[in-house]
């Protein structure tokens, strides 16, 4: 049966998968891949999205700190609140800028000037690290023994900590300083705000009079009403609404609050133990994969040993869980045919009446191992009694007669014969 051209290509493409098997251009590690331009400092483009709400963020909380809460604590604590408040926000301020504005890279990367210029390629087949030996091929530098290439802003960062997507730049040995510093006025800063605000929050329900000390309240004439952004442009607003921006506010100031407190104790452990966020990320990996390994190890061992417990495994049954099997062991033994078989048959009846027993009687229990070896030893020991007194008075044997009940074997009655 022939097919045309177009036939043929019509039913290949039911054979052919949806899923892309070939690598895209660029995915293979081992292809040469223009790089990026370095980055200056945290104000070079493209803005990290976090940088952008961190700014957004402080600038709430000034606003509302500064503009409706911290008017209505009555004085002398108005005073120190915007004491301690104000130095802190203004710290941060500045220590924020100079550390977002500071270039962390190397003295060597500074001292070429090549920014706007594309840095070479790097081709993975020939080295397996961008610092080798102390030599960057990417910068094309001498290196320092603490100095790490940053893939994110690509160029050598000296004393290298870690990469802030908040700052949206390196922190290294040259803006550590004012990273620490934003970080620490930050924390107590928040810290000063989320207590205004918590007791902001508290009097208003307790008592309200104490918030709605300054003059501009004494032209309201209900205390549903408040005033917001004092002494310079008061807005009038309702109990409602302030209770709601209070909220917002507080729940906003606890949250940076507490990840502010996460990140400082961090760092202040860090600085305890001289490590680096860069040291204690690489540590944490390496501890991590040495677990890997020996779980995989433990576990290996384990399947090694279950593997040969159940080949050495044996199936151990009980002894008289089945008449049979006692029967098997008792043919094999020194008895003869004739005496494994009435002992067999003797257990069977017992535990036929047993379990009819049972069946009448609730509670009576199945006989264990010793009474059904001494029902055993009995039946052995009266069959080899008649057959010594047969011979001994010469008689010719007579076959026993077995008891209804099966629980023994009665000897022949003399007088019938």
């Amino acid at each position: 049966m022939c097919f045309s051209g177009e036939e043929k290509k019509k039913m290949s493409c039911f054979s052919q998968t949806l899923r892309r098997v070939s690598p895209t251009r660029g995915s293979s590690k081992n292809e040469l891949v223009p790089s990026k331009p370095p980055r200056i400092n945290g104000w070079s483009l493209p803005l990290q999205p976090l940088q952008v709400i961190g700014w957004l963020v402080f600038s709430y909380l000034a606003i509302i700190g500064f503009g409706v809460h911290i008017p209505l604590l009555p004085q002398p604590w108005s005073y120190l609140a915007y004491s301690v408040a104000g130095i802190s926000f203004i710290v941060h301020f500045f220590s924020h800028i100079a550390a977002v504005t500071v270039d962390p890279a190397d003295g060597t990367v500074r001292a070429k000037r090549t920014y706007s210029n594309p840095m070479p390629l790097f081709d993975r087949t020939k080295r397996a690290h961008v610092i080798q030996d102390q030599h960057c091929y990417l910068c094309d530098v001498k290196v320092g023994s603490k100095v790490k290439h940053c893939s994110s802003c690509n160029k050598c960062v000296e004393g290298f900590d870690h990469h802030c997507k908040w700052l949206n730049t390196c922190v290294g040995r040259r803006n550590y300083r004012f990273f620490f510093g934003a970080l620490v006025s930050a924390t107590v800063g928040v810290f000063v705000l989320v207590i205004v605000i918590l007791f902001t929050f508290i009097e208003h329900y307790l008592n309200p009079h104490n918030l709605r000390t300054a003059p501009q309240f004494d032209l309201i004439l209900t205390n549903t009403t408040w005033l917001l952004f004092l002494p310079l442009a008061p807005l009038k607003t309702t109990t409602a609404g302030f209770l709601i921006l209070t909220f917002i506010t507080v729940l906003l100031s606890t949250v940076c609050l507490l990840l502010l407190c996460h990140l400082l104790g961090f760092h202040l452990y860090l600085f305890y133990k001289g490590l680096s966020t860069f040291d204690y990320v690489r540590i944490k990996r390496q501890k991590e994969s040495g677990h890997r390994k020996t779980k995989k190890s433990c576990d290996s061992k384990a399947k090694s040993n279950t593997a040969k417990s159940q080949d050495t495994t044996i199936d151990c049954e009980p002894a008289l869980s089945q008449t049979s099997s006692f029967c098997k062991l008792g043919s094999k033994g020194l008895l003869t045919g004739s005496l494994s078989d009435s002992i067999c048959t003797e257990l069977e009846n017992f535990k036929k009446s047993a379990e009819k027993e049972n069946n009448f009687h609730y509670g009576t229990e199945i006989p264990t191992e010793s009474e059904m070896r001494e029902i055993s030893m009995s039946v052995i020991t009266g069959w080899s009694f008649d057959e010594e007194e047969d011979r001994s008075t010469g008689e010719k044997s007579v076959p026993a007669e077995q008891d209804p009940l099966g629980s023994s074997v009665v000897p022949p009655d003399r007088s019938r014969q």
